[in-house]
């Protein structure tokens, strides 16, 4: 079969069997652009709409049930409804939630995140990971008195600090030096020319957005050398990655930055990020000692504040988060088997519970070997596993929930394996 003919003929069936979601589509277009306020979330040539959620599984409006493999692109963790954080949030609401003033609970889930994190002697709230990210970097640039940032091509630390191609257009107007991930060469000779113009070195220890490709222990060992030599801070985007290990990557590496930011999954599904770091850096938020002013209505909303600590005892109970990306490690593992028997031109990448299926095939260490990928498999496989009734990102990301099974994990490897013997000869 050609290849173009059988995605018109998956995206055909999806419009055919999406009925009510394309009515829904039409009316939200005239009030959204694009019919909607999430990029990622649309589906070509629109997006299906959820009604409710069981366990690991989704419902859309017009009937069918997905196994959920997406996790909120890691935000979910705990899954869709996690009765702790309901019962916090249910407290919460009995004694008001909108308050203006402090309470004992952002204490109690600071203490928890100081805890949990090497770096983190202090920390600060925000509404999400895109400011996190924003505030340490401004921060790294105040305390070291330079302006320009290092970052890395295909990282993504929020919807303006967006490293890929698209993103240029809404990226913050920094002093930017964008290096190869996982370049040891590049970053040395970058920071021995501009190091002492360098305010900072802003990296995820694992690309999330662009594929989950992990940084090599080598490439995280320079990364740290190198910026204790230029003088200017390394901050680790931790948003997606704190959830691969009780004290997060940097826990797991052994390799400690000087700032951490952290999102998603923390706050059990709410909006939530947060930045922290030492306590010589992060002082400059102390009125007695710095003064910057940092504000934001929502930075210590009532209900994330409750459900903080609450996930923080979930996840940091023995065994939990080991087990899960177990289980993820298991699904890689599986998916590689798979497509090391199929003549398709998949592959997979990843740590413990997050990866990324891929159109391509050979060793995968930045987003530029991934440039050759051909979109109109990943496409394919997306509409075709949906229909299956599995629900992963279009671009192959796949981040497990506690709620996901073992038995989860080997129906969707059987369909996997489907599709590649169903498409064997397609081309």
């Amino acid at each position: 079969m050609d290849l173009d003919d059988a995605l018109t003929r998956a995206r055909d069936r999806y419009v055919a069997t999406h009925p009510r979601s394309r009515d829904l589509a039409e009316r939200a277009r005239r009030v959204l652009p694009g019919g909607n306020t999430r990029s990622v979330l649309h589906v070509d040539p629109f997006a299906f709409r959820v009604a409710g959620a069981d366990d690991a599984y989704l419902r859309d409006v017009d009937g069918h049930r997905y196994l959920d493999l997406l996790g909120d692109y890691s935000a979910g963790l705990l899954g869709h409804r996690p009765r702790a954080v309901a019962d916090a949030v249910r407290r919460r609401l009995e004694a008001g939630w909108s308050l203006g003033a402090m309470a004992e609970a952002e204490i109690v889930f600071a203490e928890a995140i100081v805890g949990r994190f090497a770096s983190i002697d202090q920390v600060r709230f925000t509404n999400s990971g895109t400011e996190a990210n924003l505030m340490a970097v401004m921060t790294a640039r105040h305390a070291t008195g330079r302006d320009r940032v290092v970052v890395f091509d295909g990282g993504y630390h929020g919807g303006l600090l967006y490293l890929g191609a698209s993103g240029a257009a809404l990226r913050v107007p920094f002093d930017y030096a964008v290096l190869p991930y996982n370049d040891v060469a590049a970053l040395e000779d970058d920071l021995h020319a501009h190091g002492d113009r360098t305010a900072c070195v802003l990296v995820e220890p694992m690309l999330g957005a662009s594929g989950c490709i992990p940084a090599t222990p080598e490439f995280l060992d320079a990364v740290r050398r190198c910026t204790r030599r230029a003088g200017c801070l390394l901050i680790f985007d931790e948003v997606m990655t704190s959830r691969l290990a009780p004290g997060g990557m940097q826990g797991a590496t052994g390799v400690i930055p000087d700032m951490t930011t952290l999102g998603k999954y923390l706050a059990g599904g709410l909006t939530f990020g947060a930045f922290g770091g030492h306590h010589d850096v992060m002082a400059a938020f102390d009125p007695d000692t710095g003064g910057l002013s940092h504000g934001g209505t929502f930075n210590n909303s009532a209900f994330t504040m409750a459900a903080g600590a609450v996930v923080n005892d979930l996840v940091t109970s023995a065994g939990v988060l080991d087990a899960l990306n177990d289980r993820g490690t298991r699904l890689q593992a599986q998916l590689e088997a798979v497509f090391a028997e199929s003549p398709l031109p998949f592959s997979v990448t990843g740590w413990g519970s997050l990866c990324t299926i891929h159109p391509v095939v050979g060793r995968i260490r930045s987003s530029a070997d991934l440039r050759g990928a051909d979109e109109r498999w990943r496409r394919l496989l997306f509409y075709e596993l949906l229909e299956a009734g599995f629900y992963i990102a279009q671009r192959g990301y796949i981040g497990l929930s506690l709620e996901v099974t073992d038995a989860d994990i080997d129906r969707f490897v059987d369909a996997v394996a489907m599709f590649c013997d169903r498409h064997r000869d397609t081309h």
